[in-house]
């Protein structure tokens, strides 16, 4: 992404903005949309924004998936109004409409940008350093799901549909392994075994939804922990970012995602798997803050498969992992060859970590 200035000005017009821009940069937020953060001199004082242009090729369907975001942040900041909470630009993210009060805007190309009010005084971290951490990041996505319980309306748009379809993640493994049109079949032989051995886990949570042992939820689906914002001084959970995948789901598959991305002490593609672990005690916090706030809505059902869950995400990602592998690394960035196996190695060797612990996992969960 190329930061242009004279473009970056003529968009920042079209907003509700009042000052004069002094100066924007690229901002790394994610690896999916286009970025900035611009400061503005309103009235004397350096006020900054958030200018994102959205990414059409992974989100088909902006109009609906803006709809979706503001109805998300409108609900949130009226239950945070009621509660009484401060700081609620800090809390929830807020939208700067356009001049024509649209949530966003659409240039010349056809892009489609918007604007948030910058958050200050926070920070986030690519990866969990400690169990208050892991609590807070818990207690975050949470808090996050217990504001959108009683969200009124019609159902939410799925920005991204069969997003953590574990059958239809598990059947695109199966035609790669089928059509192996790279030769790859042969040097992934140990992970492709692995995967085929569990398919008796792929249908659990999507029977138990399709028969309503549990229920649908509104929930975040992107819970890795670089989502959440913390308090500089506090180190607190100030407010949770990145809303595109807010859509219809599984309160179970934020959860296990939280696992999958913050109970191991190394990153998602570690070549040494000896490394490769479910830590316990990062393990119970995150399930602790989760619980402090998940626990008022969810029911005893869904609280029965919470260890569960990280199992199936974390073999879910490693199945994508595998079958981009063998489709020829077309979807996952890579930076060497192998890549996308190094991913799915790490990611099936933490479910074996898991599957370990599996049953002292639930039982602290049934204690909380």
């Amino acid at each position: 992404m190329a930061y242009q200035e004279h473009q970056l000005t003529e968009i920042s017009k079209q907003f509700q903005i009042y000052g004069e821009i002094l100066h924007a940069e690229t901002c790394k937020i994610g690896h999916i949309n286009e970025t900035y953060s611009a400061s503005y001199d309103q009235g004397g004082t350096r006020v900054r924004y958030i200018h994102q242009k959205i990414n059409q090729s992974v989100f088909k369907n902006p109009t609906a998936l803006m709809k979706n975001v503001m109805r998300v942040t409108r609900h949130i900041r009226s239950k945070l109004e009621e509660m009484h909470v401060p700081d609620l630009t800090r809390r929830c993210l807020t939208i700067v409409p356009t001049r024509k009060g649209e949530s966003f805007f659409r240039d010349g190309s056809g892009d489609f940008w918007r604007t948030f009010v910058f958050v200050e005084g926070v920070q986030t971290f690519e990866s969990v350093q400690n169990p208050k951490q892991a609590y807070e990041a818990g207690k975050a996505f949470g808090n996050f799901q217990n504001l959108l319980v009683d969200l009124p309306g019609e159902r939410l748009v799925e920005t991204i549909p069969d997003f953590h379809n574990t059958r239809k993640r598990f059947g695109s493994l199966q035609k790669a392994v089928a059509n192996d049109h790279f030769n790859r079949a042969h040097l992934a032989k140990k992970e492709i075994d692995f995967a085929l051995k569990h398919e008796p886990i792929v249908d659990t949570l999507l029977n138990a939804l399709a028969k309503g042992k549990i229920p649908e939820r509104i929930t975040h689906n992107d819970t890795k922990f670089n989502n959440v914002m913390l308090d500089i001084d506090s180190g607190k959970e100030i407010c949770v970012v990145d809303l595109d995948t807010v859509m219809p789901g599984c309160a179970l598959y934020d959860f296990g995602d939280m696992v999958r991305t913050t109970t191991s002490p190394t990153l998602e593609d570690e070549k040494d798997l000896t490394k490769v672990r479910m830590q316990m005690p990062m393990f119970k916090k995150l399930a602790e803050g989760y619980l402090s706030a998940a626990g008022k809505f969810l029911t005893p059902a869904e609280k029965s498969f919470v260890a569960f869950s990280g199992k199936l995400i974390t073999f879910t990602i490693g199945l994508r992992f595998l079958t981009d592998y063998l489709a020829g690394d077309t979807y996952f960035r890579i930076h060497r060859p192998g890549h996308n196996l190094d991913r799915c190695r790490t990611q099936f060797r933490l479910v074996e970590s898991i599957e370990q612990q599996e049953s002292a996992m639930q039982k602290f969960v049934n204690q909380l």
